[in-house]
């Protein structure tokens, strides 16, 4: 198979790239980085990139939460115009298999269980409560403790900034175009990847990323509010093979499909900061009891469906992987 990978010199496009090689296909890398001019926003550059692929795996977007709204426009055209763009060229040339990066963040918080009402959904947490320290969130109902739990994909979508907005809108565009084309599209909601090569200390760098250069400044890891926020870290190499698995599946026609992506093994970032440090030979994680308006407190993935479906599942453990990107380079972004 014939696979254009959009953003394939990124940190999880060039895995992706690799594991295409092993399995026997043929990727064709569309990437500014490494192509001047490859811009996902070009309609004529990208037209010129589909004609002849069999299939798109389009890893290519302006990733993280940012600094805040002043981004907005840029990750609008970025993300969602780009996809558009991609998804007209595809349209217009034939090309009726795609994979898509997507996001966990589409749902906003995880899902929470009430003691007394069930599954409810909190909605965004208030800044006295974060000022205060009060990062868990509670019934909406009744005010009460919460339990966090695993997210399936038929939880609803509830993005809480600009960054998971655009990522629900790339999934809207997918489905739209597989309905009106009859293609076939899967969008795979990675969690919280990590891995060699992922970028350095930037503004839209994942959390891994930034502790991992503290550590290489000889700094101590930074951890926002108390530590406790749940995550599900899977690595680079299983989202690449994710994407394999899902390329090469015969997924329904005229509809998209969303799998969650993660580990299944859920922890929680100090655990990760202690774990990172532990394996780079220090320092410490500081806990400062800092937060971003943005982020949610818990969020892991039930990721059932894909093992079900596609017979993929996450080879690295969580102590493997951290103790192999401790001492693994980083890219430039």
């Amino acid at each position: 198979m014939r696979v254009l990978v959009t953003g394939g010199a990124g940190f999880i496009g060039c895995q992706i790239v690799r594991a295409l090689e092993a399995n026997g296909h043929e990727p064709v890398v569309y990437d500014v980085r490494a192509h001047p001019g490859s811009d996902v926003r070009d309609p004529g550059a990208v037209g010129r990139a589909v004609a002849g692929v069999d299939a798109v795996c389009h890893q290519a977007a302006m990733v993280g939460l940012g600094a805040g709204f002043a981004d907005a426009a840029e990750y609008v055209s970025r993300n969602d115009l780009g996809t558009a763009v991609l998804l007209t060229a595809m349209a217009e040339s034939g090309v009726r298999r795609l994979v898509l990066a997507g996001s966990m963040v589409v749902y906003g918080e995880g899902r929470y269980t009430c003691e007394r009402h069930g599954v409810v959904r909190p909605g965004p947490r208030a800044v006295d409560d974060l000022d205060a320290g009060r990062f868990e969130p509670t019934c909406p109902r009744c005010g009460a403790d919460l339990s966090p739990g695993l997210v399936a994909e038929d939880a609803p979508a509830d993005p809480r900034n600009v960054y998971a907005t655009t990522k629900l809108a790339q999934e809207h565009l997918a489905a739209a175009w597989a309905r009106a084309t009859g293609g076939s599209a899967v969008s795979l909601r990675y969690h919280n990847v990590y891995g060699p090569g992922m970028p350095r200390d930037t503004p839209y760098a994942g959390v891994a990323s930034f502790f991992r250069s503290a550590l290489a400044r000889g700094e101590a890891p930074r951890v926002f509010e108390d530590g406790g926020q749940r995550r599900d870290f899977v690595h680079v190499r299983d989202v690449a093979a994710a994407n394999v698995a899902a390329l090469e599946a015969g997924s329904p026609e005229g509809a998209l499909t969303a799998y969650n992506t993660g580990s299944g093994e859920p922890h929680t970032v100090g655990e990760m900061a202690r774990a990172l440090a532990a394996a780079y030979g220090g320092p410490e994680p500081a806990v400062t009891g800092e937060y971003r308006l943005g982020d949610v407190r818990h969020i892991t993935a039930d990721s059932a469906r894909l093992r079900a479906e596609l017979g993929w599942k996450a080879e690295t453990a969580f102590e493997e992987g951290m103790r192999e990107f401790a001492h693994a380079p980083l890219g430039t972004g």
